[in-house]
């Protein structure tokens, strides 16, 4: 007996830190997008409980199992598609295709929010994120409208074809950025600035200008990520180009991912916009 369950990847572009002393409400609105490739969990029947996670270790893991309060006897097997730590919510979407891998199967009854709440309080207690866990149950590019775990907070989501690239420097630890006051209150003034513009008119377009002024009204990209993303910004069939938030990485869209093959970046990864969302 198995069966498994896929949640996409998710980078934000632009986003307001929401916080509050219940770790339900806590969390992020901004707008961001869901690829392709994320993180796919599978559970099988064993003897006791065997961790099998192809990238990273099994701190999440370990949290979800925490939270849900039971003892495993199943083997846990992760394939995590995209880099950890770079601005791709791989540890949200770990966390949430695990509890509604559990879920299903051991027939735990859990509602799709509740699973959501439980991956959500996962990334809150570890400091890992604010919002990518509500983000990946929406589909193509969504929209945090308010903050919280799925059931409390709210998203809206636009279906689009475009073409994205992506490529990673590494990593930045994201705890260290939403916890300090200082950056915590710049980011969100910025974006949410940002994020009242994009709600009266959210377009890809719009998307891409206002996460590139946010990215750099906040200081936030490397030399390295501003480097590629104003070279990637110069080309006039590349739609628009900034960097994944939070993580030391630069995405880009086009029409046609020919626009990106031409470039030839050494490193750069093809990828589209993921209109399905989680398959279960």
């Amino acid at each position: 007996m198995s069966n498994s369950i896929f949640v996409p990847g998710h980078v934000t572009g632009f986003f307001t830190i929401e916080n509050h002393e219940v770790s339900l409400k806590k969390g992020s609105c901004g707008a961001g997008f869901l690829l392709s490739k994320g993180v796919n969990t599978t559970i099988e029947s064993s003897d006791e409980l065997d961790i099998d996670v192809n990238q990273g270790d099994d701190t999440v893991i370990n949290e979800v199992l925490r939270i849900l309060e039971i003892e495993p006897d199943f083997k846990i097997t992760q394939d995590i598609q995209l880099p950890i730590g770079a601005g791709f919510g791989t540890s949200a979407a770990s966390a949430l295709s695990l509890t509604m891998a559990i879920n299903d199967f051991l027939d735990l009854g859990y509602s799709r929010d509740l699973c959501g709440q439980i991956a959500h309080m996962a990334e809150v207690n570890l400091g890992a994120g604010l919002g990518d866990v509500i983000a990946q149950t929406g589909q193509g590019m969504v929209l945090r409208t308010s903050p919280g775990a799925p059931g409390v907070g709210e998203i809206k989501s636009f279906e689009h074809d475009v073409a994205v690239a992506w490529k990673t420097f590494g990593g930045i630890e994201t705890a260290s950025i939403i916890r300090d006051p200082h950056r915590n209150q710049v980011i969100s003034d910025v974006g949410l600035k940002y994020l009242e513009f994009f709600e009266e008119k959210p377009s890809i377009r719009n998307f891409l200008d206002f996460s590139y002024r946010f990215a750099s009204e906040t200081n936030l990209m490397s030399d390295e990520v501003k480097e590629l993303v104003d070279y990637l910004n110069s080309f006039d069939d590349i739609l628009g180009s900034s960097m994944a938030m939070l993580g030391n990485t630069v995405f880009a869209f086009a029409e046609n991912e020919s626009s990106f093959k031409t470039l030839k970046i050494k490193g750069l990864h093809m990828d589209e916009l993921n209109n399905n969302g989680m398959v279960l």
